[in-house]
């Protein structure tokens, strides 16, 4: 092989890489609207955007599949080494993660389909601040797997348990709400759910944080222990 064919063929890895890191960018972001929807579809009992986020979650799944395909094809062919492989397998990890939010996400937009033709127990407010920590979490350990950055993603872990926190907040505003009136067991069991669903997105976003310490550092170790 030439010089020439050995930089073409380089080139090629690297934009092979490249591509498997738009994947995950790109499904992110799927993820990162679907659980933006369906918290507004929770506060507005929409059934119109749980039903989009029930189908779109069709997506994610088939984005989940063509990424591992993807990161499998290079791992057969180019038989990346060290980093290089970290990374993919990272790849392959991140994306299941991704694809178990969109699950979460569709969870709560089944809630809504299954209890729209009743008046939400209250207004919701921590469910809403808890989607919004989830997504800001997301958002920040995805760029910390396209930046290599361990120390980022050990940091996020933290914020993991604000999301607890807020989720104790509404376990027990919703006990209290049952206890008081068992008329409201089944409406306040379902807005449990759906933090419940929450909260594990935040967990599965430590997951992420602990692959991309792994692919910079090469270490397995659990950085982020669940409450739930």
């Amino acid at each position: 092989m030439t010089q020439g064919e050995r930089a073409m063929t380089r080139q090629n890895y690297e934009q092979q890489l490249q591509a498997l890191r738009q994947a995950i960018i790109a499904m992110s972001s799927m993820v990162d609207k679907a659980i933006a929807r369906s918290v507004d579809a929770l506060k507005q009992q929409n059934v119109g955007l749980a039903e989009q986020v029930v189908e779109e979650d069709k997506l994610i799944n088939q984005a989940r599949w063509d990424t591992e395909e993807q990161a499998l094809l290079i791992i057969a062919t180019q038989a990346p080494m060290a980093r290089d492989l970290r990374m993919i397998s990272g790849v392959i990890h991140i994306a299941t993660e991704l694809e178990r939010m969109a699950d979460h996400a569709a969870g709560n937009a089944k809630i809504v389909l299954q209890t729209a033709d009743e008046p939400l127990l209250k207004p919701l407010v921590d469910i809403p601040r808890m989607g919004e920590a989830c997504r800001a979490m997301l958002s920040d350990s995805i760029t910390a797997f396209i930046e290599m950055d361990a120390v980022a993603a050990r940091e996020l872990v933290a914020r993991d348990d604000d999301v607890d926190e807020l989720y104790d907040q509404i376990y027990r505003e919703l006990l209290t709400y049952m206890m008081a009136d068992p008329g409201t067991i089944n409406r306040a069991t379902h807005l449990l759910w759906a933090a419940h669903n929450l909260e594990r997105i935040a967990d599965r976003v430590t997951n992420i944080c602990e692959r991309v310490v792994f692919a910079v550092t090469g270490q397995l170790e659990e950085i982020g222990t669940a409450t739930y």
